[in-house]
């Protein structure tokens, strides 16, 4: 069974970010992605959910080509953003385009202070004193911790500030498309939630369109405007968040529960294996 809400030829002219039918090799060996399509209208956003290895992370990189920095290769297909094919660009090309990503794991500079490591991110944008101080502002407005630790070394502070001044540099550059990788690893259930409704306020209020690659379903179907569920580099079921969040396959395999009731780990297996939603 495959849940799939077909795009009509509006939609695809409408999207912002265009995964065109991918494919990634790393060390010209390893096949990670096969034929991964997905879009991103403006102003939305988008969830790319499924279990660990299954090829999120190497999806956003293949978009923002910080692919090419770990030996990996798009050998098929191709990516749009704006209308324009950009995976010939280099990262920095991108970040002056409006398109940034939040790396998994935060990755702050940990010898520098919160407020350096978040100028940093403003260094492609060569502005006068005034609107770099604008743009402080506006991240410190949706980011009050930050604002608080401001003179602290990144590096001594807690996982979810690091994840916020990871968020806030990306927003330094002023990008009208942000991919958020993994942005609930490791933090406790209220920062994440803390961090989603910040992403929400950015997404309704700054007009930035997200895709972030998340394995916390519950809340990134909360969240999202639309999802995608990779397996093992294939896309293999879509649809609009509320869609997902209700199907019976998405409940028990990323849920954990169903209509009847939690399944033990023996039927579950059994049940995977049939590849239902590949049928």
């Amino acid at each position: 069974m495959t849940l799939h809400t077909a795009p009509t030829p509006s939609d695809v002219t409408r999207a912002y970010l265009s995964v065109n039918n991918i494919e990634v090799i790393y060390d010209h060996v390893i096949l990670v992605l096969k034929g991964v399509s997905l879009q991103v209208p403006q102003g939305k956003i988008v969830a790319l959910m499924g279990a660990n290895g299954a090829g999120k992370s190497t999806t956003l990189k293949s978009i923002s080509t910080l692919l090419r920095g770990e030996r990996g290769d798009v050998t098929k297909g191709n990516v749009e953003f704006k209308g324009r094919r950009i995976d010939h660009l280099t990262p920095n090309e991108l970040v002056k385009r409006g398109l940034s990503q939040v790396m998994e794991g935060r990755h702050c500079f940990g010898h520098l202070t919160i407020e350096e490591n978040l100028l940093t991110g403003a260094y492609t944008r060569k502005i006068p004193r005034a609107e770099l101080k604008e743009s402080l502002d506006m991240v410190y407005h949706y980011f009050p911790r930050l604002k608080l630790r401001r003179t602290s070394q990144a590096g001594y502070t807690s996982g979810g500030e690091q994840q916020m001044c990871a968020i806030g540099r990306s927003l330094m550059a002023k990008p009208s498309m942000i991919l958020l990788d993994e942005p609930s690893m490791g933090l406790a259930p209220q920062i994440v939630e803390e961090i989603f409704e910040i992403v929400k306020d950015l997404n309704g209020k700054e007009n930035v369109s997200f895709l972030l690659a998340e394995q916390n379903t519950t809340v990134a179907l909360r969240y999202a405007d639309f999802g995608y569920i990779l397996e093992n580099g294939r896309v293999v079921m879509e649809g609009a968040a509320n869609e997902l969040a209700s199907n019976e396959d998405v409940k028990e395999f990323y849920l954990g529960v169903s209509t009847a009731g939690r399944k033990s780990f023996r039927d579950m297996k059994f049940y995977r294996r049939r590849k239902r939603w590949l049928a």
